[in-house]
């Protein structure tokens, strides 16, 4: 059996499920080019690992429909548990025919369908390898796409089909094709006239963009050129005679989709903004009356200080000792004086722009200057990793810098920390606070996308002087904004220990779980059924 958090039980066998289960709702299909355990380069891979198996024990039936990634290594025994269901299909894309095998696991309530197909054998990520992107992801995720608009129709999974009454879950750019095949190649001929679709933008900065020319690739009727055409403005042509003239998949799955979901309620209105928009804005402000947002939730079994295999010292709400003795802990392993009353400050993440680790650069200097230790746990561009390096060299009490990244280790800052530090320039969700506040650290965070949502500015002065809020979130990202709620932080902390004990005691009894996600995600479900969907 499959335990989920509030001892939910969902079957394993198809054969096993209760009579007394609750009557399906929807048959929903995710479509995603990645799901954990299977597949994950981030928090998509989350997501579509997660998210399904609570919708499952809430009484859904949910395919999650992915690619079969083999790339001649251990990774490729995750899917030593999937069966060939002997259906093979023809998908007619790239001036071609191209046949699809599906495999296909039934796990926690799920059924879990991977297609396969020789593009999807090689060795690298999902994506790319260490040469970059791979130049056919267009040509694979079209694939994806056809194979999963078919699914639904021709395998019997438990018997039968999910058949066109579906509700499609169409992830990133990647499954942003589904929602047009919907409208373009089976609503015209008396398919899935039922069924609908939502689009779901994990992050609106990757669109599969590719010039007008593989408009033909799709298997799309040629009229429906219009609704992934894209013209590029004029400072971003590569030369004078460069008309601009592209496709953009992410485009056509706005145009078509019956609701659009982000990660977050304030990415969502991130991105009718230009600011926030990458191009998409005035499109995305058009559709503003189908555009939600709901935050992630995170995997409350994994990340739970009171059970964690990779913390020293287990703690709960109930009893805090040992994260001080986590502190402790994770000073002596990465050689900084024992300190367990110094302020400890973290971050975890990528180096690179998006993540705000030039601002972290430019105040550290400073932040150093007082009585403080800082941690950073994070691979990415070569500068800010050789940065890391040096700065530990000059701050050998204050500093420590882990080039690359580890589990672990990322676990055991996340508890032995006091304050995380999170300065990113755009984030749709972010996933790194909601485990601090888990762990009952205190996260610091630039006011952006699910920051801004799920981090609370502390009020010493509300609740008749209790106060509320679990951190501090500020604006402008600017050095001087940072590094101003840094010493807020570090002055409650050091003087004000009622109050930081306040902080760290909201952040942990918050419901981080995905049920409770689930439960929006079924509100945005009744709205998609509302209106007639996409057919022009």
């Amino acid at each position: 059996m499959f335990e989920l958090p509030g001892d939910t039980q969902v079957s394993n066998t198809h054969d096993n499920v209760s009579d007394d289960k609750k009557e399906v709702i929807h048959n929903i299909v995710f479509v995603t080019s990645e799901a954990s355990p299977y597949s994950k380069t981030g928090g998509l891979g989350d997501v579509c690992g997660s998210l399904p198996i609570a919708l499952a024990a809430r009484g859904h039936r949910v395919m999650v429909v992915t690619p079969r990634y083999l790339c001649c290594g251990p990774s490729d025994r995750k899917f030593d548990s999937a069966v060939d269901l002997d259906c093979r299909i023809k998908v007619s894309c790239s001036g071609g025919v191209q046949e699809v095998v599906f495999f296909h696991e039934y796990k926690a309530g799920v059924d879990w369908v991977f297609v396969d197909h020789p593009s999807f054998h090689r060795p690298g990520n999902p994506y790319g390898d260490a040469y970059g992107a791979f130049g056919d992801n267009q040509f694979r995720f079209t694939l994806l796409c056809h194979a999963a608009c078919e699914a639904p129709l021709v395998l019997p999974l438990g018997g039968h089909t999910y058949g066109e009454k579906c509700l499609f879950l169409a992830n990133d750019w990647h499954a942003g094709l589904v929602p047009v095949l919907l409208a373009a190649k089976y609503r015209p001929y008396g398919v899935y006239k039922d069924a609908r679709s939502i689009v779901v933008i994990h992050n609106l900065a990757h669109q599969g963009v590719e010039p007008a020319s593989t408009y033909n690739n799709f298997g799309l009727p040629p009229e429906w050129y219009g609704a992934l055409g894209w013209v590029f403005p004029t400072w971003a042509r590569t030369h004078a005679l460069d008309t601009g003239e592209a496709v953009n998949i992410l485009k056509g799955a706005i145009v078509t989709a019956d609701r659009i979901l982000t990660v977050s309620q304030g990415y969502s209105w991130e991105i009718t903004t230009p600011e926030g928009g990458n191009g998409l804005d005035e499109l995305l402000s058009s559709r503003k009356t189908v555009v939600n947002g709901i935050t992630n939730g995170i995997d409350v079994t994994e990340w739970n200080p009171s059970v964690d295999e990779h913390i020293p010292s287990h703690y709960s709400l109930d009893n805090l000792s040992g994260k001080t003795e986590g502190k402790i802990a994770l000073q002596r392993e990465l050689g900084l004086p024992i300190r367990p009353d110094c302020p400890l400050i973290g971050f975890i993440g990528r180096l690179d722009y998006q993540k705000g680790i030039d601002i972290i650069l430019s105040g550290t200097p400073d932040l150093l200057q007082d009585d403080v230790q800082f941690i950073m746990l994070g691979s990415g561009e070569k500068q800010y990793e050789d940065w890391m390096r040096a700065t530990e060299a000059t701050f050998k009490d204050k500093f420590r810098g882990w080039v690359g990244f580890n589990v672990p280790i990322s676990h055991r800052i996340t508890a032995g920390c006091d304050i995380l530090l999170m300065p990113s320039r755009f984030e749709p969700c972010g996933l790194n606070q909601l485990y601090a506040m888990r762990y009952g650290t205190v996260p610091v965070v630039h006011a952006t996308g699910g920051l801004g949502d799920t981090v609370k500015t502390f009020n010493p002065f509300s609740d008749e002087g209790k106060g509320e809020g679990t951190g501090w979130a500020f604006k402008p990202l600017t050095r001087e904004s940072m590094l101003d709620a840094l010493w807020v932080a570090i002055e409650t902390y050091r003087n004000h220990k009622t109050s930081w004990g306040g902080l760290m005691k909201r952040g942990m009894e918050r419901d981080y779980s995905w049920d409770n996600a689930a439960v929006q995600y079924e509100q945005v479900f009744k709205w998609a059924f509302v209106d007639p969907p996409y057919v022009s």
